[in-house]
This record gives structure tokens, C-alpha cells and sequence, in this order.
């Protein structure tokens, strides 16, 4: 099965290879042209591309000389970075030409797409951060967008939380709330952070949070490009979920019954023969994490093939993907078949005439996820050991002298010489039966995208007035196909290690013939954005820029009678003196159906200023200071995003209990308000106010630092002190709570090159305090009081170690009492090896009135660090990040051991009298044990970690190699991913409990481009 997926991977890698060179070597001749490039100061210049049609591409030499065939009257594209490309006809190519260097920050390649407009990085006010990603994808192949986000992107917690704000609204290709997850990164032109407050506006009530800005490639005039990126990767992994043995948890189940002053559940000569038999499955020892269940690696492999290109009418970018990733559970491998995913998008611009351009984009997904009808990642955490053996041989069955056996063991269902396992009482709790008799289910995912942009140049109206409209489609569908199939398990007789009788429980085994098809979801999603521009300079200082905007966007999901609906209208005005001194006001007003009539309307304006010093003299004289801008911006943001649902300014009503009247005759049932009106709600309001400065040193160190405070108010909530105590069911819901952030982010790259050693080293660090500013609370101690305290704040008991026997005193029957100084647990009767609780606030009752703030989930601080060293063809990529900061609490079944949970390696350190002084675990018991499994201290970890996240090596061939086996480049590498992570309780961080697992993956890539 392995062989033949490879061998599809590498017929599909060399059948596109063979494709994309056959498509790149088709040329036609033309005429043949020889130029000189140069700069301002008649320098001949190296290395300038020279893009002709067809796709022929050329570079001029150390003395800025280039020869070029081209076909027709066919034009060209000159380019170099650091200086404006420029568009010349073949008349043009004679002689010197001559290249401007382009003003710093300011060059084709300097552009932020920020999905409704695009500004050069130089005149940027508000607080953004961008990277390319196709700069850097020869050293970093990743290919999941959110991957690519952690650690890279300034001011970004995580992959899609700015600034600790909350889930950041994702913009792909100008549409509102698409979902990353379905793009590959190889696909993406850019992404662009928007952070504050000015940033943000113009995408009206859902950028309360921040905004991510993705943009997909597009084709350019005379580069024609093809591209092949093929990965082959193994998936390890890092932990999983370490249960006990049959012996060890029957031994520790008849210890937790002792403790409850029970008697023991399992004899002592049976736990000795699951200790000593070899008969695995009259005694078995079942762990569902073990290699005879699941695989020590999976597999994974993709890929991705792109081509664009066009003329000055049409440009094209077309991108088409596979993806495979394999189970990880190997049970019956036909039903746990993996995921796989297809992909083709296409994008196309092209010139309806001389001022009307448009373009029309096209997705198309499917994945397939294919697994069982039984998760044993799942199953495992509940499924004793010691049970029953899911499968048992059928040699081990002696028919001898028993035809009705003989019979039975003919008709059943066998699956490699193996009957499926299970008891009366286990039934229905068959889970590798289900794996491997019971059928399968296939969830299918598929989007289907449309967009569609035609822009206006009106100058013949007036000089610099433009037009745009946008218009969006979006289709989601996903569903399942399952076969059900019957089956019945056994359960054998055994006689020594001969088993003698089969008892049959369940259906008897039929086949499941046809798919039935349930649907999941069905969402479909329309937007429409429309502005008018217009850009004017006036006497030579002074620019104006302003764009008004109307913005709609809707999304209907079946099920839900109200759809998703938001409108709004922006407006941008843009000023700038010198190309120094920049001011811009962003509003937008916007519109919600979630609030009542007359407040559905709200403006929310913002205010940026940015000043380039390092255009006045006094900065210039500093020799190591190259560029320094400082920038301030400030505004508010009006939201509903907060808001959960709609008419949520009405009453509401609900049933009551049954009205009789008539003797009885007759009954109605009474009407409860459980919430009153308030015609008053309005929006929630972002208060943002954010200070920082852009610089470049040395002409290699970039430094970017950012000063934020955000205040999240008038959010909803239904107050409670403000009524009596009796007006519980007639309190309306307000605008009263509010949440303060403040912080600072600092991003710093360096790039240094000598000969053909280049060192880039970046990082970005984000402090983000997050606190409750005002509540509606009343609590009889302040340290009970959320305010002032963090948004994520952890409020719980704090434990004093165990209780011992010198807590207690025992009476003449032997009845433990705690001692009359010691405060008495509200949570059931202790003994010692339970856990002992601080009392605050000295009643001498322990009690939820003793919780306080112990801890924050949100870690305050983040951080990202990489580096690339490159010598000649060879490049090492090593990106990192970390949190520290907050905790994490332990609660699941694997950690909170009672009853008849099944037993983790985490009781090994439980406490009896002899670990008493050592113990890191309560006693065990086979009751429900509440007093043990509160919120604490004891059950807190420190969360804070640094993970080296990914790792990539690359080998780029050298033109001559290249151009010799008719490629233009040619990379080969190995990478690798979550290869090591630093913290203090990684063990537990790295440890996932009833699901995929964390893996650690290493990938072979290849990547070359015609």
C-alpha cells in the first residue's frame, strides 16, 4: 500500500515536471534585441531582469549588457529591485537605458495589499505588518497558512490573535470571513496584519479584533512561470496517552475500594493470572495506543503545481494541489484511509479597454476524510485493559466432538483468521469490532469560490478619479457518506488456554450495501464592495488621497432561519506634505440588525499621523540612521460582533407550569419572562490608541516598535446589582462591561551580506496585559473581585498539600474527625491523602468563597525568533516561538482519576502512608470524589514554552545546472517540524487525550520552476 502511494506521488511529480517543461520550451523566434541597462549616474547595472513574451527571460551582465529574442512589436518588462520597473516597446531598446532608483519603501515590491486598498510601505500611518511568503518559500515549504503565521508575523499571538484581542477576522482576496485552512501557502502573494484601530476601520463592526489580509498570486505581464513543488513527508508522534496494565489497574482499583473502606472488586488469584499467563487473550492487557493498534509514523505528501503569466491585455495565475495524509490508526486500513484533498484555483485579470480593467477568480476544493465508524483515539481513554481481548484466534478454538461449534465458528464473521471479541456486558462497547466489521464513514468537504472585480479609470471625468466594484460567491458544503454494517462478537469458554464455547451477542453480520448520505452544513455566503477614488497633487507638496466605500456582506446557513448580515460605508482621506508628513482619517457607518430600531446605526471614525524624520537634516547628519519614521493613531471602532444573537432587546418569554380553571376542566400553560427589554442597546466600542516608530540602520537592521492601549467597552452583559434581589427574571441585558489591553510589540530583522555568505536574522516579541476594567460585581471579599485582574484570570482554591493522620482524631469505632481547628470542606467527607485547602477568608468552612485568583490561561507575552544562513547554493531556515506567562489546569479523565475511570500513569505518585512525604497524587478512590477535584493550585502547570517549530535545509542548483536540464530553478530539501520544544511541563503540553496526537514530521521537498 506504502509502494503504491509513492510510486502515484512520483508518477504525478515527473508527469507535471514533463508537462511544465514541454509548456516552458515552446518558443517562438522573434526579433533579436541587445540593450544596455544603467542608473541615474550612467552605471551600468547587473543583474536586472528583462521579462519578454513567451516567457523568455534575460539578465543583464556585470557590465549591464543583456541580449533578448522578442516576437513581433511585442514589448518588455525591466526589473530590479531598488529601482521602478519600467515597460519599454522595441523602439525603446536602443542604446542606454536608464533605471530610477526607487524612493525607500516606496517600490513595486513595497506595496501592502490590505484587501480593499493598497498603500506603499513608506506612507502607511496605522500600525501593519506584511510578509511575502513566496520571498522565502524556497527555504520555508510549509504549506498550512496558519503554521505560517506563529512566530513571523509582528504583533500576532499565535496564528490569528492580535495583540490578545481575540479571533482576528481573516480578508482573502477582498472577501470577508473566508477560512485560511482551505489555501495552501504556495497560492498566497502576501499576507498583511492590520492592527489598530486606523487600520482596521474601513471593514466596518467585524475588525473589532484585528484583521488578516491574505492575497492570492496574480499573473504578470511578460513573466511566464511554472512552477512544481512536490513534498514527501513522516509524521511521528510525540506523545501519547501511557495508561495502566490490566495488573497493575485491577491491584489499584482493589486500593481505591480499600480507601472507601469497601472490600476488594478483583480476586488476588486472578490479578496473578493476568500477571503471569501468556495467554494474551484469555487474560489480555488491551491498549488501544500500542503498536498493535496504531502506526509508529503516517505518512503525508503533496503536490502543488502553479503557471502564470499573460501580455499587457491578459494576465493568468492558475494553482492546482493535492494533498495526502495518512491514519494514524493501521486497524482495518481500508476504513482509515486518510484525508486527501484536491485544489485548482484560477485567477484572471485582463483589459476590457482602454479604462476598464477586471478580473475573475475561481476556486474549487474537495477533501475526502475516509476513517471508521469507532475512533480508537477516542475509545482508548475509557476502554479497560482488562476487559476483553477485542480479537481472539480461531485456532485456539477446539471444535473436537462439538459439530454445533464447529458450525458456529463456520458461519461467523472471520477476519484474518480472527473472531471478534466482546462479552454481554461489553456488547455495544465493541470499538475494534466497529473499526473493522462495522463500516466506515467518509466526511467530504467541499468550497466552491467566485469573484469577479472590474475597476474604472475615469480620468476622462477628472485626473485621478477611479472606480472599483467587487463582487463575491462563496459555497461550503460538507457531508457524510457512512456504510453501517451488522456483526455480532463473541464471547469464548475457555478451558486452560482452549477455548470451548463461543456465546454470539450483537446483530447477525450484514453487509451495509448503500452509502447513506447525511449533511453537515451547507453554507453559502455573498459580498459586494464598491468605492470611488480620487488622487490629486497639489502644487507639487501636497497629495490627496480618498476613497469612499459601500460594503455588503451576507451568510445563510441551512438550519438557521436568520442569516449572517453586515453593511457598512467607509471613508478614507489620505494627506501627505513631501512625502513626509502624512495624516488620514478612516470612518466607516455601520449598520446592524442585532439592535433595536434607531440605534442600528453608529459611526466609527479613527485619526492617524506619520512624520519621516529621516527626511530632515538633523537626522540625516546621523550617519547609521537611514530611515526614521514616527507615527500616532487613535480612534473607535463600533461593534456587534459581541453580540450572540439577535432581538436579544426584546423580552423573553418561556413556558411555564400548567394553569387549571373551570374545577379543572380547562388548562393552559403560563408564560415566564426570564429576560426584560432594553431599547437602549447599542454597540460595544473599541477604544484604541496606538504610538510607535519605523526605522532602518545601518543599511541592514530594520526595527519596527508599537505602543498600543485598547479599551473593549460597553460590552454586554446582564446586570445584577443594580435591580433588588427579587427582579431576577426582568433584567434586560447592557452595555456595561469593559476589558483593557495595553502593550507594546518590537520587531527587528538584520540581512548582511559578504561574498556568498548572507546572515538574516529576525525576531518579534508581543507584551499584551490584558485586564477586567469594570464588572457589575458585589462579592463579600475583594479577593473575589475580577476587576483589575486579567480577562483570562484563573479564579480556584489553594492547596496546602494532603490532609495526614494528624488532621484527624478517631473515635472507639475508628471513624475519622477532623481536628476542631481544622476548616471543614464543603466538598464531601475527607481522610487523610486528600487534598487540604487554604481557608481566605478565615470562617473556618472551605467553600467556593475561598477561591481567588491563582493563575491567567492567556500568556502575556509572546514571541518569535528565526534565522536563514545561506553560503553559495546551500541554506539553513530555523524558525522558534514561544509564550511565558500563563498556566494551564489539568481537568480531563486522564488527570482527575475517581471512580471507575480508567487508570493513567499520573496515579503512580498517589499518596498512601508510606509516599505520604512524596506523594504528588491525592488517594485513590472508586467514589465520586469532589473535594480532590476542584480547581486549584494543585492541579495548575506553568504553560510557557519555546518550540524550534520548523527547521529546513535547501540545496538550490546553479544556473548553469539549471539551464543545462532546461530549468530555470532547482531546489532539493529536508525539513522538519515541532523538533523541539522547551518548557518546564512539555510533557504535558505536548500530550493530547482523545484525539490525533501531536506530531513531529520530516518532509523531502523538491521545487523547481520553467
Amino acid at each position: 500500500m506504502k509502494k503504491n502511494r509513492l510510486y502515484k506521488l512520483l508518477f504525478l511529480g515527473v508527469l507535471a515536471i514533463f508537462c511544465f517543461a514541454n509548456y516552458a520550451g515552446a518558443q517562438t523566434k522573434g526579433t533579436n534585441v541587445t540593450a544596455t541597462i544603467v542608473d541615474e549616474q550612467g552605471v551600468p547595472l547587473s543583474g536586472v531582469d528583462i521579462f519578454a513574451p513567451k516567457g523568455v527571460q534575460a539578465t543583464t551582465n556585470a557590465d549591464g549588457n543583456f541580449e533578448i529574442t522578442v516576437e513581433g512589436n511585442k514589448a518588455i518588462v525591466v526589473e530590479k529591485k531598488g529601482y521602478d520597473s519600467q515597460y519599454l516597446s522595441i523602439a525603446d531598446l536602443a542604446g542606454n537605458i536608464t533605471l530610477k532608483k526607487s524612493i525607500f519603501l516606496a517600490s513595486e515590491r513595497d506595496k501592502v495589499k490590505m484587501g480593499i486598498n493598497t498603500q506603499y510601505r513608506r506612507d502607511m500611518v496605522g500600525a501593519v505588518s506584511s510578509i511575502t511568503p513566496n520571498d522565502n518559500m524556497t527555504y520555508d515549504h510549509t504549506q498550512r497558512v496558519k503554521d505560517y503565521i506563529d512566530g513571523l508575523l509582528l504583533g500576532v499571538k499565535g496564528s490569528n490573535n492580535i495583540r490578545g484581542l481575540g479571533t482576528a477576522l481573516f480578508v482573502i482576496d477582498g472577501v470577508i470571513g473566508r477560512n485560511p485552512d482551505i489555501l495552501n501557502t504556495e497560492e498566497i502573494d502576501q499576507i498583511t496584519v492590520l492592527k489598530d484601530a486606523s487600520a482596521v476601520a474601513l471593514y466596518g463592526n467585524q475588525a473589532k479584533n484585528g484583521v488578516i489580509v491574505i492575497n492570492t498570486k496574480r499573473g504578470a505581464v511578460n513573466n511566464r512561470q511554472a512552477n512544481v513543488s512536490i513534498r514527501y513527508g513522516m509524521n511521528e508522534p510525540i506523545s501519547l496517552p501511557k495508561y495502566l496494565g490490566s495488573t497493575q489497574y485491577m491491584q489499584l482499583y482493589n486500593e481505591a475500594r480499600n480507601n472507601d473502606g469497601l472490600d476488594n472488586y478483583y480476586d488476588s488469584a486472578l490479578i496473578e493470572e493476568f500477571a503471569t499467563s501468556t495467554n494474551k487473550y484469555r487474560y489480555p492487557n488491551t491498549d488501544f495506543y500500542s503498536s498493535e493498534y496504531l502506526r509508529s509514523f503516517t505518512n503525508s505528501a503533496d503536490i502543488i503545481t502553479e503557471f502564470s503569466g499573460g501580455d499587457e491585455k491578459t494576465q493568468y495565475y492558475v494553482n492546482m494541489g493535492w494533498n495526502y495524509d495518512q491514519s494514524l490508526v493501521k486497524t482495518n486500513p481500508d476504513a482509515n484511509a486518510g484525508t486527501n484533498r484536491f485544489n485548482v484555483r484560477g485567477n484572471i485579470d485582463f483589459k476590457v479597454n482602454d479604462f476598464i480593467r477586471s478580473s475573475i477568480d475561481a476556486v474549487a476544493i474537495v477533501s475526502s476524510s475516509k476513517s471508521s465508524l469507532s475512533n480508537l483515539l477516542d475509545e482508548g481513554t475509557t476502554f479497560k485493559p482488562n476487559l476483553y481481548a477485542p480479537l481472539f484466534p480461531v485456532s485456539m478454538i477446539d471444535t473436537t466432538g462439538n459439530p454445533e461449534l464447529a458450525a458456529q465458528v463456520a458461519a461467523a464473521g472471520q477476519y484474518g483468521g480472527m473472531l471478534l471479541g466482546g462479552s454481554q456486558q461489553f456488547k455495544e462497547d465493541a470499538p475494534v469490532a466497529d473499526v473493522i466489521a462495522g463500516g466506515y464513514r467518509n466526511s467530504i468537504f467541499r468550497s466552491t469560490q467566485f469573484n469577479n472585480s472590474i475597476d474604472f479609470d475615469l480620468d476622462m471625468i477628472t485626473k485621478g478619479l477611479s472606480a472599483k466594484t467587487y463582487l463575491s460567491f462563496d459555497f461550503y458544503d460538507a457531508y457524510n457518506l457512512t456504510l453501517n454494517n451488522k456483526y455480532s462478537v463473541y464471547e469464548p469458554t475457555w478451558d486452560g488456554d482452549r477455548i470451548v464455547g463461543l456465546t454470539p451477542y450483537g446483530d447477525v453480520d450484514e453487509k451495509d450495501l448503500t452509502e447513506n448520505v447525511s449533511t453537515n452544513s451547507l453554507v453559502s455566503r455573498f459580498g459586494f464592495y464598491g468605492l470611488l477614488n480620487y488622487q490629486t497633487t497639489i502644487k507639487e507638496n501636497h497629495s490627496l488621497n480618498t476613497t469612499l466605500l459601500g460594503y455588503v456582506n451576507s451568510q445563510s446557513e441551512e438550519g438557521v432561519i436568520q442569516a449572517d448580515r453586515n453593511a457598512h460605508v467607509g471613508l478614507q482621506v489620505a494627506y501627505d506634505y513631501k512625502k513626509k508628513l502624512f495624516a488620514e482619517i478612516n470612518a466607516a457607518y455601520i449598520n446592524s440588525i442585532k439592535l433595536p430600531e434607531g440605534n442600528r446605526g453608529g459611526l466609527s471614525p479613527t485619526l492617524g499621523v506619520a512624520y519621516i524624520l529621516s527626511q530632515e537634516q538633523f537626522i540625516k547628519d546621523i550617519d547609521f540612521i537611514d530611515f526614521l519614521k514616527v507615527k500616532a493613531t487613535g480612534g473607535i471602532i463600533k461593534s456587534d460582533l459581541g453580540i450572540s444573537g439577535y432581538y436579544l432587546y426584546n423580552e423573553d418569554y418561556s413556558n411555564g407550569s400548567t394553569v387549571t380553571w373551570a374545577d379543572g376542566q380547562s388548562s393552559n400553560r403560563a408564560k415566564n419572562l426570564r429576560q426584560g427589554a432594553n431599547r437602549n442597546l447599542g454597540f460595544e466600542e473599541r477604544i484604541d490608541l496606538n504610538l510607535g516608530f519605523e526605522s532602518y540602520l545601518f543599511k541592514s537592521l530594520w526595527v519596527e516598535f508599537n505602543y498600543f492601549k485598547t479599551d473593549m467597552d460597553k460590552q454586554l452583559t446582564s446586570l445584577t446589582n443594580v435591580y433588588p434581589s427579587y427582579y431576577t427574571d426582568f433584567r434586560p441585558l447592557n452595555n456595561y462591561d469593559k476589558d483593557s489591553y495595553s502593550g507594546f510589540e518590537l520587531g527587528i530583522d538584520y540581512k548582511k551580506t559578504s561574498n556568498d555568505f548572507t546572515v538574516n536574522i529576525g525576531a518579534n516579541i508581543l507584551y499584551a496585559k490584558a485586564e477586567v476594567a469594570k464588572r457589575d460585581e458585589i462579592n463579600a471579599y475583594d479577593y473575589q473581585n475580577t476587576v483589575g485582574k486579567p480577562t483570562s484570570a484563573i479564579f480556584g482554591l489553594v492547596d496546602d498539600g494532603f490532609y495526614s493522620e494528624n488532621d484527624f482524631t478517631v473515635d472507639g469505632e475508628g471513624n475519622l474527625t477532623l481536628q476542631e481547628d481544622m476548616a471543614v470542606p464543603s466538598y464531601g467527607t475527607v481522610q487523610p491523602g486528600d487534598i487540604k485547602y487554604l481557608d481566605q477568608n478565615g470562617d473556618n468552612v472551605i467553600d467556593n468563597t475561598d477561591k481567588k485568583h491563582i493563575g491567567q490561561t492567556s500568556s502575556p507575552w509572546s514571541y518569535g525568533v528565526n534565522f536563514k544562513l545561506k553560503y553559495k547554493g546551500f541554506s539553513l531556515f530555523v524558525l522558534g516561538s514561544g509564550q511565558f506567562g500563563s498556566e494551564g489546569n489539568l481537568s480531563d479523565d486522564y488527570y482527575w482519576v475517581d471512580g471507575n475511570d480508567k487508570y493513567s500513569e499520573t496515579v503512580l505518585g498517589r499518596w498512601t502512608p508510606e509516599t505520604a512525604s512524596t506523594a504528588t497524587f491525592p488517594r485513590l478512590s472508586s467514589q465520586t470524589n469532589q473535594n480532590n477535584f476542584q480547581r486549584s493550585t494543585f492541579w495548575m502547570y506553568d504553560n510557557s514554552y519555546f518550540s524550534v517549530r520548523r527547521a529546513q535545509l535547501t540545496y538550490e542548483f546553479s544556473k548553469n545546472v539549471c539551464k543545462k536540464i532546461g530549468m530555470n530553478k532547482l531546489s532539493v530539501s529536508l525539513a522538519g517540524s515541532n523538533l523541539l520544544q522547551l518548557a518546564k511541563n512539555s510533557d504535558i503540553r505536548q500530550l493530547n487525550i482523545g484525539g490525533n496526537p501531536q506530531f513531529r514530521s520530516y518532509t523531502l521537498g523538491l521545487r523547481t520552476s520553467f
